[in-house]
């Protein structure tokens, strides 16, 4: 069984959702649902009302929910998610004038991603339409579509080399961000002030060039080096990540500034003019 996350967006709003390829459905986090139906700044605090309102939610809720691993502002955590159907109970008990649009959307959701096993482009097309309507820049939103294919390239070489998926994933990732930018993950995204925000559709076109650099540079000397297992992999995460660091300190001697910004992505979005696309 294969399970990926993904952002959906719904009205502007984000929604974590994990794809199950053995079921071919999705899995919606319940929080961020609650959140975007009721606008509630604590939703968790909402769902425990919610249940006390409603017996028979609160009985059958160990049937709707299923923890799965999702990640959160402190790294990969067990998220309580629900599939369409599921969500279909629980909405039943959110007087939202948002309810049936929501609806809707979750339908959609699930019809595109069928299509888009049988055509993968797609998938990409949606990731350009959805940045596209957030109002970032096409310069940009090239760059981040490209350092995608590059971060595909560098997670089917660690799969290749035996790393297994979640954890050493996130620690390869972490050392290498850590090798050319000189900051942790965590540390990154504190200085440009995020929380559950994604670190790399908040970088800049320069820091997303170098980020891609890194990734592609692990990428290109794993294939040369064949490494087995997390260790070696390790080693050669930091290599990969130390061809991004010479250039990031190049460009910074040439410029006389730092090439880390604090600027995340409400800093430099377009006008929102550019949001009626």
């Amino acid at each position: 069984m294969t399970k990926k996350q993904e952002i959906q967006l719904f009205e502007e709003k984000k929604v974590r959702s994990v794809w199950d390829s053995e079921t071919e459905q999705w899995y919606f986090v319940i929080v961020d649902v609650v959140e975007v139906l009721t606008d509630s700044v604590n939703p968790s605090d909402y769902i425990k009302k919610m249940k006390k309102r409603d017996p028979s939610l609160a009985e059958g809720w160990g049937q709707i929910v299923t923890p799965l691993s999702v990640q959160t502002p402190g790294g990969k955590q067990r998220v309580n998610c629900a599939t369409q159907q599921g969500l279909f109970r629980i909405i039943q008990s959110i007087p939202s004038p948002k309810a049936e649009p929501f609806k809707q959307w979750m339908s959609q959701v699930a019809s595109q991603r069928l299509d888009q096993m049988q055509d993968p482009e797609m998938s990409i097309d949606q990731a350009i339409a959805d940045y596209k309507r957030l109002g970032y820049s096409d310069k940009w939103i090239n760059s981040r579509i490209k350092g995608i294919e590059v971060r595909k390239e560098l997670t089917d070489e660690w799969e290749r080399a035996g790393v297994k998926q979640g954890q050493e994933y996130a620690s390869l990732t972490d050392i290498i961000t850590r090798e050319w930018s000189g900051m942790t993950t965590r540390q990154y995204k504190q200085h440009k002030g995020l929380k559950k925000e994604n670190l790399r559709d908040n970088m800049t076109n320069v820091e997303l060039a170098l980020n891609m650099l890194a990734e592609a540079s692990t990428t290109e000397i794993s294939k040369q080096k064949n490494p087995k297992g997390f260790a070696q992999s390790a080693e050669v995460a930091k290599e990969g990540g130390s061809v991004a660091k010479a250039a990031r300190k190049q460009l910074e001697s040439k410029t006389g500034k730092s090439v880390i910004s604090t600027n995340k992505a409400s800093d430099y979005l377009l006008p929102s003019e550019n949001k009626e696309d």
